[in-house]
């Protein structure tokens, strides 16, 4: 029998009365996870303190407008993110056709007005440098991930990506990305601390709009 970590104490502190649906969720990525692909045989036990609260603790980092999530997959950190902050509209860009199924899935069975579920890679956006902010979680090296998120993001807009302990060693290895695509004040911050046993890492950074 798979074993599912149990429910933290902290989680009712960090999603207040939205926690029943981050129940759900989490519920339903410990039942079906595995076997769609979505999360790996290991990842059960610590679904919700390595994932779910892991991308819950950032909510408060974002303002509101329209946030994308780029590679959502299994809705970490955008599922997550769009229960914790339902006065933001999520996009949930994802190019895998199996992963925007469950995507949608979840949107629809938690009543999750403020997402909008993109089959798309980043590279492929159509839309301009429209969004409010970007975050992506567990995607590949800063200076890989830089040129699919930054062109998405207005001027004055952020970078917010969810990184390891790595994450100073990454923003040195992508100075030369950074000032390309005009990125400002890049930065790590850990949230969480003293609040959860892990806390998270972001790399933060404004984009400016070539002038």
């Amino acid at each position: 029998m798979m074993f599912v970590e149990d429910e933290p104490p902290v989680a009712r502190q960090i999603f207040g009365d939205r926690l029943e649906l981050a129940r759900q969720f989490t519920a339903a990525l410990a039942a079906h996870g595995e076997e769609r692909g979505l999360i790996g045989p290991l990842e059960p036990p610590r679904l919700w303190s390595r994932h779910v609260l892991n991308s819950a603790i950032i909510a408060p980092l974002f303002s509101a407008g329209r946030v994308g999530d780029v590679g959502s997959g299994a809705g970490l950190p955008g599922v997550v993110l769009a229960i914790a902050r339902p006065d933001i509209e999520w996009l949930l860009i994802e190019p895998m056709e199996r992963r925007v199924a469950w995507l949608s899935e979840q949107a629809q069975a938690l009543g999750l007005d403020n997402v909008e579920v993109v089959r798309a890679r980043a590279e492929d956006w159509q839309h301009g440098a429209t969004l409010d902010a970007v975050t992506a979680r567990a995607v590949s090296a800063l200076r890989t991930l830089v040129p699919l998120t930054a062109p998405l993001v207005r001027d004055g807009g952020e970078l917010i990506l969810l990184k390891g302990a790595n994450a100073s060693n990454e923003i040195a290895a992508a100075d030369k990305v950074l000032r390309k695509f005009r990125l400002t004040d890049a930065r790590v911050e850990v949230v969480g601390d003293g609040v959860l046993d892990e806390p998270s890492r972001v790399i933060r950074a404004t984009v400016r709009a070539a002038r």
